[in-house]
């Protein structure tokens, strides 16, 4: 019979990370080469959910404007009219940010900002098979299109 080598009474494992800050929390950033498991953005989800909800009170008559809407929610119409705006992101992206696979730059913060209303051109590359990091930087004058420039389309809802 063999011996054995006695257990230690401790183990110490090395894990090597990094923590950054993201939205005002601490996250744990894993290296390269790792998969980390994937947790949905709860921000982002209320944002969407709100967003949905909202819009589906205004196109049933519930409400007339969106800023009659507003003022039930006790919120300004201007965050109303911003958070309504997500409704107009591709069905990717959205199904990207309930899945948790949106990318770690993409806060509420930037999603609230100013982003292209085509779905093609709110992916940083032209349609792939995997979702990439969502655009959301302002787009350059270049990238729009002639009707967007001319004012015919834009991203906001009327608050009248």
């Amino acid at each position: 019979m063999t011996r054995e080598p006695p257990i230690p009474d401790t183990v110490t494992l090395h894990v090597p990370f990094r923590i950054v800050k993201r939205g005002g929390r601490k996250e744990m950033h894993l290296p390269d080469g790792t998969t980390p498991s994937r947790r949905a953005d709860s921000a982002l989800v209320k944002a969407l959910a709100r967003a949905f909800r909202w819009k589906r009170m205004l196109e049933s008559g519930e409400f007339a404007t969106v800023a009659e809407l507003a003022e039930r929610e006790g919120i300004a119409p201007s965050y109303m009219t911003r958070v309504l705006r997500l409704t107009l992101l591709a069905p990717e992206i959205v199904e990207a940010i309930l899945d948790g696979k949106q990318g770690p730059e993409v806060t509420l913060a930037r999603v609230l900002e100013p982003f292209p209303l085509g779905w093609i051109d709110q992916f940083p590359f032209k349609p792939c098979a995997r979702v990439p990091s969502l655009f959301f930087h302002k787009p350059s004058r270049a990238r729009m299109s002639s009707r967007a420039m001319s004012g015919e389309a834009t991203s906001s809802i009327d608050t009248v």
